[in-house]
């Protein structure tokens, strides 16, 4: 852990140092060369997709202000590389722009806007990129009549801090970095508690032995974490020594059983042809005797006799293609075993075992050349598409358990914490009883498993509950830690930062609450913030470091 910090002191300092020979080698960079006044006006805006920091010389009528532009990306704080950006400093219905179509290096715009008019409007950036457009406003810019109030205006609004640090964009858009607005936001009671991964019940299958003999692994490195495939062959069972369960008579059985399937499909066609016969002689002898009647020659008894004859038949016939249907079903049945689970192993002498799915071998149940009985386990094979997570809870959380919404857990051997939905999981159930030998209460959430995680390992859980109670939270990676106490840095401008103390409060293994020291509102490193903190000591070592204000 020591020599991953040292690590990272070094990249910060790498860092400082790169910013500082970029200035030197930039006479434009940040406006910051002898050529520029010290005021400089520092501009930040954001939208869904961009942030923009800009810093111009302060704007006088028909004087030329540079504008340097910093635009990232919001998604990942990175600069933006390609596109078109038009700036346009609009006073009124008057209105100058330029625009550039690719920035003078990756996320770098050059801009010079001279405006004919004094007063109060805003600056725009429009960017136009494959993805589409979008728009950037720095509202309340003000032209001013002459050069001295544009610099004590400038001088007056520039934002400074005596424990700020300095992080460049240069500098951020190196390394992983990012900022949010804190925010407000449900945050009900966690349960912290630790569970194990377990393989899911439909996940896991046990092969066990289809018949009594010797067990015979095919490949001798089937081991536990051995990855098979679907229909590969596992082992195979001799059994061509035991006098009660020879193959030669497994085979004679279901031969056996084959032949009397097909003359029961032959008896059962016999009666249907027979039906069949009956039905066709019934219905010409009613035909026959309706047209006796029509010349009273047959009585009415008769006719309708006749006719329940044809309806027996009917019945008759129905009954005999039910019976065909089922003999064909046993028919098909008898050859499926006579060809699939005998006569393709007879040949061999052995009964081979294949796996039902493909997976991971999780136990090996019987040792090579061991004599099995039928039904007996012999592996364990487990798909490990969807895994068990489970914990154990004391008795007095059972009635908040209802209102469990979610789950963090963290892979002990790992720093990654994953959330419920992002694994596509769920809350199975929870238990509704104890007793004296485990009086903690079991809680089950099964997850996809798309990331790897063994069973049998345990997790660190953070159970969450629904609330309709609020509270300002910050990423886990926004805090930093020193001497037991805890700040995080405050954005000022997008380059400057300012240590806060904040005192913490629960956290979901993802976010954490903080109860006093920051506001819903401010912005906060989310993401590199020991690297900021690192960087301000950099600067404290090197006073050349990063700007030169």
């Amino acid at each position: 852990m020591k020599t991953k910090i040292i690590l990272i002191f070094l990249t910060a300092l790498a860092l400082a140092g790169c910013a500082h020979d970029h200035d030197h080698d930039h006479d434009h960079d940040h406006a910051h060369d002898e050529h520029v006044h010290d005021e400089s006006l520092q501009l930040t805006a954001y939208n869904a997709d961009f942030e923009v920091f800009a810093e111009a010389a302060p704007f006088v009528v028909g004087q030329a202000s540079d504008i340097l532009a910093h635009i990232s990306l919001l998604r990942n704080f990175k600069p933006l590389e390609y596109g078109s950006v038009t700036a346009s400093l609009i006073i009124g219905a008057d209105r100058v722009s330029q625009t550039l179509e690719r920035p003078a290096r990756p996320g770098v715009y050059q801009f010079s806007l001279q405006h004919a008019a004094a007063g109060t409007g805003e600056l725009t950036f429009d960017v136009k990129t494959s993805e589409g457009t979008s728009q950037l406003v720095v509202p309340d810019i003000t032209v001013y009549s002459n050069e001295h109030d544009a610099h004590e205006a400038a001088a007056a609004a520039a934002i400074t801090s005596g424990i700020g640090a300095i992080f460049t964009k240069e500098q951020s858009w190196k390394v992983d970095f990012a900022t949010e607005v804190v925010r407000s936001e449900p945050f009900g009671r966690i349960i912290r508690a630790t569970g194990q991964i377990q393989p899911s019940r439909g996940d896991e299958r046990i092969i066990a032995a289809t018949a009594s003999g010797v067990a015979f692994f095919d490949d001798e490195n089937l081991v536990e974490g051995s990855a098979v495939s679907a229909r590969q062959p596992l082992f195979s069972i001799d059994g061509s020594n035991m006098a009660d369960n020879d193959f030669l008579i497994r085979h004679a059985e279901a031969e056996s059983g084959l032949y009397r399937a097909k003359a029961g499909r032959d008896r059962a066609g016999t009666e249907l042809d027979r039906a069949r016969a009956e039905l066709y002689r019934a219905r010409a002898e009613f035909d026959r005797r309706r047209e006796l009647a029509k010349e009273y020659i047959v009585s009415q008894s008769d006719l309708l006799k006749t006719g329940m004859d044809v309806t027996n038949a009917e019945t008759n016939l129905v009954n005999a293609e039910t019976d065909i249907a089922a003999a064909e079903r046993d028919l098909a049945a008898a050859g499926i075993v006579y060809d699939n689970s005998l006569r393709r192993n007879f040949a061999t002498g052995r009964h081979v075992v294949h796996s039902p799915v493909g997976g991971f071998v999780v136990r090996v149940l019987a040792r090579n050349g061991e004599y099995v009985e039928a039904g007996q386990p012999i592996l364990a094979i487990s798909q490990n598409r969807d895994i068990l997570i489970r914990a154990e809870l004391r008795p007095g959380y059972f009635d908040i358990l209802d209102s469990v919404t979610s789950v963090n857990f963290r892979i002990l051997s790992g720093d990654r914490v994953y959330s419920l939905e992002e694994l596509g999981g769920r809350m199975v159930s929870y238990g509704r009883s104890t007793d004296v030998n485990n009086p903690l209460i079991p809680v089950m959430f099964q997850v996809n498993n798309r990331t790897g995680l063994l069973p049998g390992g345990f997790a660190e859980m953070f159970i969450k509950t629904q609330t309709s109670a609020r509270a300002i939270t910050v990423p886990n990676e926004a805090i930093i830690e020193e001497m037991g106490n805890y700040f995080v840095f405050v954005q000022l401008t997008p380059e400057l930062f300012e240590k806060q103390a904040v005192k913490k409060g629960a956290t979901d293994g993802i976010r954490t609450e903080i109860t006093e020291g920051i506001s819903a509102g401010d912005r906060v490193v989310s993401k590199g913030a020991m690297l900021v903190k690192l960087a301000q000591a950099a600067a404290a070592l090197d006073p050349h470091a990063g700007h030169a204000h």
